[in-house]
């Protein structure tokens, strides 16, 4: 399996990861009183923090797979659109011959 066909995959489980780690440290400064806690609002901002974090480090650290992800995310549009295409000229075509076919009998008839 190439890494080009899963890079979405690869993508969500390293920002994931990224996340984690975030929160790992948040947790741990929080513990040992770098940064104060107090109650379920202080978890609520630990787990904000590590969102922030994740975030900022994400979009720095992740450029060539969010690239790749949405090349291919593009490149399956792409494809969907061309078959659409080519299924609704074929549907035109048809529905075209099916007319042309009633018109004649019409006209014979």
């Amino acid at each position: 399996m190439s890494s080009k066909n899963n890079a979405t995959l690869r993508y969500t489980s390293l920002r994931a990861s990224i996340f984690l780690a975030c929160l790992l440290v948040a947790l741990l400064l929080g513990h040992f009183g770098v940064i104060p806690v107090v109650g379920s609002l202080g978890l609520l901002i630990l787990f904000v923090l590590a969102m922030v974090a994740s975030s900022a480090i994400s979009y720095v650290v992740l450029s060539k797979q969010r690239d790749e992800m949405s090349a291919q995310i593009a490149a399956r549009v792409e494809h969907r659109k061309e078959r659409s295409a080519a299924r609704d000229s074929a549907e035109d075509a048809a529905d075209d011959a099916a007319r042309a076919a009633a018109a004649r009998q019409a006209q014979a008839g």
